[in-house]
This record gives C-alpha cells, structure tokens and sequence, in this order.
C-alpha cells in the first residue's frame, strides 16, 4: 500500500516545532503531519518552565501531558528585597516532549537523524539528495542569531544535580539574585525537581554572548555550597545563549535569515522570531502559535507561509512595549545596577507581572511599570528612549563559547 500524502511538513523538532506536530496530531488527526529532525531525539537536551497564567484555556490540554513538575508558587530574591508569589509554576523536559511525541505519532512520521539542506513552501530538500513533499511545510528550527536587530544577551548553564542530602525547598526560586553581580545582571535559577535532585542555573543578562562553561561550573558549585548542599551527581547539563531584544528591522531579519529557507515558507519558534523580546521566552509563543496552527482550515504551503508570517508581524509589533523595557534595561542601566530594575518590577501587583510573562501586558501595566522614580538615572534612560543610551549588542555576531 504507498504511503499517505504528507499534509505538512514541520523541520525542527525543538519545543516549537514539536507542539506543532502534537497539536496537529491530537486536533487534526485527518492531515498528515511528519516531523524532520536532525538529531536523534526530539526536544533537545533542555528544560522549559512557565507560569500558569501563560496557558490559554483552550490550549491546556496540550501543554498537560509535558508536565513533569508542578508547584503552587515560587520565591524571588534580591539584595534589598523578597518575595514568594502564588503564581502557579511548571516544568517540562525535551525528554518528556521526545516521549509525548512518540506516543501519539506514528513511528514512520517521525524523521530522526535527517540533516536538512533547503526548505520550501511544500517540499523540504535533505541533505543526501532526496526530498520530502508535503502540502505545506513550516521551518521551526532555531536561529542562532538574530540579524538586523540589537539588544543584549541572556545566557546561561544550568545542571540537574542529585544532591546528597535533600535540599529543603519547596518551590522554585525563579531568581536568587543575591548572588554576587557579574557580566551584568546574574541571579541563579532554582528548581527543586525532588527532595535530593534540583536543577540549578546560573543565569546573566549580559552585553557579551561568550559564555565561560568552566567558570559558571564553578559558580554553580559555590552556590550550592553556600547553601549547604553537597553535590553528589550531576545528572545532566545545558547551555544556552538567548537574544534579548531592544530594536531590530523584522523585515530585513526575515529575509537576513532566509538563507537555506524560501522567503514564502512558515516560520515558527525564534527562526520567526516567536519569543518575548526581554526575557527571551517562548513557551507562551510556541503554544499560542501551535494552537493556532491547528485550527486552520487550509493549510497548504503558501497560505500557510502568509498566515504565519501575519502572525509574526502582529507579534512583532505587539511587543514594542517590551524592546522599549530592553532598551531602558541595556541602554540606561548600568551593568552591575541591572538587578534594582529587576527588584523593583518584582514589587509590582502579581496579576500585572503574570501578564507581563505572557506578554499581554495592559495599558494600565504598562504606565505602572514606567510610573514612578526610575530605578535608573532618568537622564540615562531618557537617552536610552532616544536611542543615544549606552551601545546595544548587534544580535547577528553572536561570540562562539568559550570551552
């Protein structure tokens, strides 16, 4: 018997291309779709957490299976101030979303191992010659740099460590901030996965995109011992280095990084770019846009490559209130001020922070976070608003790493 025509085509089998294809999968089971990924497993070796107040009802029941951990509320600390918030937090794992995945999809749907060497609105070109027709294809794979727009830089290493005595938290510390202040704004991300194992990240928001492996090891290790934990094992790591945006052109963007993608094809996840410009967050994103997906009534390459490059120019100017924020955070801030930005937000009421995760900020938010004595010098954030504050990053040239 051949095989059944592809409906659609999603490359990249990251956090956004993956919801993609569950929600496909689980609301349109009438189409086809195969997932292209060119490492062995889907979701990558990362971990995702999110606020509750993030999810849309409707798109609940796609996220609930990709919990594998939940707590009622979290704490936030920083020099002068602290603060636990009921905000209700969860987690998810590129290991759970690789298990999810392979339990709903057929296996012959799912394309692992697949280098990819061009993407167009119906047809995906691997690299061993052969092609993949489909009705229409969406290019999820990241980007690893974003060019034609500026800002800064958040980057990080976090480790799942097994601990040889249990830690004692009960819920997260989204940002431990007391920590002493390097490469600009540092806080340690804390995550208490069981009694004895927790994920521990040591988190910058930063004007430079190397970032020191070794050296944030051992702050890492520092920590946990100033916390009297003794770290037994650790069970895995992971790195990342996200663009904080402040200002860009998002035309020239989309075609800067067009490269190996037709300009008509559908974007999704930060190849889009799909995240909140200042915290460099794409969960919410990554969902509302998979949700969206799979309600379409004609999805065929070009149609699809039009809607969803709508999606990103609405997103795009929805979030001008948040580079403006960037702007003020890199441009007038001093680097080792950052963190009294940051502590005087957590100040604020927690519905108006919980919109401002999910990027559905109010106008009534938007003048209580700019009301007020700035935690600025209010000449540097004037200029900063002016575009004459201090230099922005250029987002495309990223630094590579330092091993």
């Amino acid at each position: 018997m051949p095989s059944r025509p592809i409906d659609l085509a999603v490359v990249g089998a990251g956090l956004a291309g993956g919801l993609i294809a569950l929600a496909m999968r689980r609301r349109r089971p009438d189409l086809r779709t195969v997932l292209i990924e060119r490492d062995a497993r889907l979701g990558g070796n990362h971990v995702w957490s999110f606020f509750a107040s993030d999810i849309a009802p409707a798109d609940q029941a796609l996220v609930e299976p990709l919990i594998v951990a939940r707590w009622d509320g979290y704490g936030v600390r920083f020099p002068d101030f602290a603060r636990r918030l009921g905000t209700p937090y969860r987690s998810v794992t590129g290991i759970r979303l690789d298990a999810v995945l392979r339990e709903h999809m057929p296996a012959a749907d799912i394309l692992t191992g697949i280098p990819v060497r061009a993407v167009e609105p119906c047809r995906v070109a691997l690299a061993d010659g052969s092609f993949v027709e489909a009705g229409a294809v969406i290019d999820a794979r990241g980007a690893a740099s974003l060019p034609a727009m500026a800002g800064g830089w958040q980057k990080f290493l976090g480790q799942m460590v097994r601990l040889a005595h249990p830690h004692g938290l009960a819920e997260p510390l989204v940002m431990d901030a007391t920590v002493s202040q390097h490469d600009g704004f540092r806080f340690i991300y804390a995550l208490p996965f069981t009694p004895d194992t927790i994920f521990l990240e040591d988190t910058y928001y930063a004007d430079d995109s190397t970032l020191d492996a070794p050296l944030l090891r051992n702050r890492i290790a520092d920590y946990a011992a100033a916390q009297g934990w003794t770290i037994a094992a650790i069970e895995y790591e992971e790195t990342g280095v996200l663009p904080v945006i402040a200002k860009g052109d998002l035309a020239a963007y989309l075609a800067a990084t067009a490269g190996d993608c037709a300009p008509a094809t559908a974007r999704a996840g930060t190849r889009a770019p799909l995240l909140h410009p200042l915290t460099s967050y794409s969960f919410p994103d990554a969902v509302r846009f998979a949700g969206y997906v799979s309600t379409l009534d004609n999805i065929s390459g070009i149609s699809l490559g039009r809607t969803s490059h709508a999606w990103v120019a609405h997103h795009w100017r929805a979030g001008a209130f948040y580079r403006m924020l960037t702007r003020m955070l890199f441009g007038a801030a001093r680097p080792d001020d950052r963190w009294r930005v940051l502590q005087r937000f957590y100040t604020l009421r927690q519905p108006l922070i919980e919109r401002f995760y999910a990027g559905r900020s109010t106008g009534a938010d938007k003048l209580r976070i700019l009301a007020g004595r700035p935690p600025v010098p209010l000449a540097a954030a004037c200029a900063s608003l002016a575009g004459q504050g201090r230099p922005l990053a250029d987002l495309g040239r990223p630094n590579g790493p330092a091993r």
